[in-house]
């Protein structure tokens, strides 16, 4: 049995070779990986690549006409709400051209460059203001559309956005392969139609448009400027002799002070929007679980923060509801829902007679009974319109024999007494209703035809009515007696 025994050597899972071709392999696979990273060897040296940067600041001849054409591609496309406008207003914006000058002006120490960067770019955003101002001023549309309205509320997300667009976007130029970058940095960091918007905002007298698109602005500016100045530092570029080395250090700080002031207010925003969104998702999951009831249907809600409070409007359609006790009801479950503080507005009392008609699907979008009741309404007052003016024309027509009264006097001596009325005439064939304008008059004599024609005319022109009937005489006409009145 013992021959049989396999006397071998054990393997040596501590065997100190084992452990280092294990670590070499570990080193080369980590070797090739960040080979996939190193840029080194495809960057442009730093004078090729200051100049491409130089090169784009100045707004002058054809970059100044684009500017211009840009400014009012992204107005047309806000204006009408066009996403395909708005984004070819940002691929052909040379806006990005001073902004990255900036950033390579300061981390290169060049203030020659930073203040021509920021000259261009302030007589940039003054002339976007004034175009798009001047474009909205003549533009027939005044409302917000949702590409308005996106660009007036900047958050934290728009800081991440601008400095990974401005990363690279300076990679981009720093390197001999540019690939398709910068167009898709233009999309996503989007300077052109912020400084639209808050042209709009100047147009309109609207300053939470113009104050908030501005921001979205200044908050893409730093970031790209502040990507490229970090991009600058870890190339190690070479920075320009400038002797007044505290006055770099000034320039230094008061950037880096003003990128996490910007960074708190941006995120103080996005906390507000946050804390809006949940509010908003509460309140409208709370409308729809807790306001149900057998026969009374929500019509309509509203949800927004106004001033600080939040509010919930609400329209019922159908039976109306106790408002103490329903107003008390939902308050109490305002509070068990986490919304307590929230200002609850309810409108009931509105029913429509159609709802609840079986040819009506209770399924249907409650708008469609919204657009019921107001076709109703219409068609109520266009009839309560049609009785008035049939009332007005009435009172005026049976008021005419007071008025005519003296004049038929003078001129027919003869005539006693006058009756107007608007009568209604059925056809038995046909029986169909049409109305008549009748006048009786009641002679203390016979009058002639040719009399009784002058009369039958002076009537027709008196009271402006050509198909007037007239009537002499009638036999068994209940004149009232003279001296009594019925009235």
């Amino acid at each position: 049995m013992s021959d049989n025994i396999n006397t071998s050597p054990a393997i040596q899972t501590n065997d100190p070779d084992q452990k280092e071709k294990f670590f070499t392999k570990v080193k080369v696979l980590l070797k090739d990986l960040l080979s996939y990273f190193n840029v080194a060897e495809d960057l442009e040296p730093q004078q090729d690549v200051e100049q491409s940067i130089r090169s784009g600041v100045d707004f002058k001849g054809s970059q100044l006409l684009v500017l211009i054409f840009a400014i009012f591609i992204a107005s047309l496309g806000l204006n009408t709400d066009s996403i395909p406008v708005v984004i070819g207003a940002m691929l052909i914006s040379p806006l990005m051209g001073p902004i990255i000058g900036m950033g390579l002006g300061i981390g290169i120490a060049d203030y020659t460059l930073l203040k021509r960067s920021f000259k261009n770019i302030s007589m940039a955003v003054l002339g976007s203001l004034a175009a798009s101002a001047i474009y909205f001023l003549i533009s027939p549309q005044y409302e917000g559309s949702s590409q308005l309205l996106a660009r007036t509320s900047p958050s934290i997300y728009d800081v991440f956005v601008a400095l990974f667009g401005g990363a690279a976007g300076f990679v981009s130029i720093a390197c001999r392969n540019k690939g398709q970058v910068m167009p898709g940095v233009a999309i996503a960091t989007s300077l052109m139609p912020p400084l639209c918007t808050a042209g709009y905002g100047i147009a309109t007298w609207q300053g939470h448009f113009f104050w908030g698109a501005l921001y979205l602005f200044f908050t893409n500016m730093i970031f790209i400027l502040f990507a490229t100045w970090i991009g600058v530092k870890i190339l190690k570029y070479k920075g320009v002799v400038y002797q007044n080395s505290s006055r770099n250090k000034r320039v230094q700080t008061f950037v880096t002070i003003v990128v996490f002031c910007t960074v708190g207010v941006s995120c103080f925003l996005t906390v507000q929007m946050i804390r809006k969104n949940i509010f908003l998702a509460k309140a409208q999951t709370f409308v729809e679980q807790q306001m149900v009831f057998p026969n009374t249907q929500v019509l309509s809600h509203k949800e927004y923060i106004e001033g600080g409070k939040k509010y919930i409007d609400v329209t019922l359609i159908g039976a109306a509801l106790p408002k103490d006790s329903l107003q008390l009801a939902m308050l109490n479950k305002l509070d068990s829902v986490g919304l307590g503080g929230t200002i609850l507005q309810i409108k009931q009392g509105f029913s429509v007679s159609s709802i609840n008609s079986p040819s009506v699907n209770p399924e249907k979008n409650f708008a469609e009974f919204y657009s019921m009741a107001q076709q109703e309404l219409l068609q109520r007052q266009s009839v309560i319109d049609s009785l008035k003016d049939v009332i007005k024309w009435r009172n005026w027509f049976n008021n005419q024999s007071l008025e005519i009264a003296p004049e038929v006097k003078i001129l027919f001596p003869s005539v006693e007494e006058i009756a107007l009325s608007q009568m209604l005439v059925t056809s038995v064939e046909t029986v169909s209703l049409d109305t008549i304008n009748m006048i009786f008059v009641k002679t203390n004599k016979t009058i002639v035809e040719s009399e009784r024609k002058k009369l039958l005319e002076f009537l027709r022109l008196r009271l402006n009515d050509k198909e007037l009937g007239l009537t002499v005489n009638p036999h068994g006409f209940p004149w009232p007696e003279k001296g009594i009145s019925r009235y």
